[in-house]
């Protein structure tokens, strides 16, 4: 009820065309409209005061400081993502001084514009790629800080945009997760097994989930190209192609 409420006062706050959460020009998807700019603090207010009022009416909370020590708590658990996220920081930082992703990116654009393949083509290839780099890295935030300094800038000059490109990767990301055993969760997933097959293990995970694996991939990239095929939009304002002009 909390959510609602919230949700519909903020529904109150931008309908007026004069609202202080547009834009100059009345927009409210516009990058520069306020509501699009103050995107991250509304979401984290519209999920955080359900969550304070749940815990004041279950006895959970007492006090602010148990407010701040459940989110002290909740965070504590992204311990291992920090680590990886500042030495992938490190890697972009020398990576993007070394300026190999760049000469990269322009030697990939220059073969792909002589090969002269559709962007669908191209898209499914940047599909591929990424599933096959999952079997070597388990982290998406990893993969992603590795693939996109190249593949987006690369992808741009044959004329696709970056959201098309991230929609590719995560499509080639999902659907071999289940089959690599460096996925953080995949040590779970075998235990869960386990409880029905005594003597199952990763081999036997990894063969019982590569058909779904393989359906998943065929799947999930059709969806992809149906989607594009239709003009449906990806997200709010934007397009699938891109024109440096």
């Amino acid at each position: 009820m909390v959510m609602v409420l919230r949700l519909v006062a903020l529904t109150i706050a931008a309908w007026p065309e004069t609202s202080p959460l547009r834009s100059s020009d009345s927009s409210l998807t516009a990058y520069g409209a306020p509501i699009m700019k103050s995107i991250v603090p509304l979401i984290f207010l519209i999920f955080i005061l359900p969550g304070i009022v749940y815990g004041l009416s279950a006895g959970t909370f007492k006090s602010g400081k148990d407010v701040i020590q459940s989110m002290n708590d909740s965070m504590s658990k992204m311990g291992s993502y920090m680590v990886m996220a500042f030495f992938c920081a490190m890697f972009i930082k020398a990576f993007s001084d070394s300026n190999i992703g760049t000469l990269v990116a322009l030697a990939g654009a220059d073969g792909l514009k002589a090969m002269e393949l559709p962007g669908e083509a191209t898209i499914i290839g940047m599909i591929v790629l990424t599933a096959m780099v999952n079997l070597l890295i388990g982290s998406a935030s990893a993969k992603w800080a590795l693939l996109s300094p190249i593949m987006v800038p690369m992808l741009m000059a044959v004329g696709l945009f970056p959201e098309l490109t991230h929609a590719a990767f995560r499509v080639g990301d999902s659907c071999t997760n289940i089959i690599i055993p460096l996925m953080v969760f995949f040590p779970l997933v075998v235990v869960y097994c386990q409880r029905y097959v005594k003597g199952a293990g990763v081999g036997t995970l990894v063969s019982i989930m590569m058909p779904y694996s393989i359906a998943f991939f065929v799947s999930w990239s059709l969806f992809l190209l149906v989607w594009w095929g239709m003009g449906l939009a990806l997200g709010v304002a934007v397009p699938y192609t891109w024109s440096a002009g």
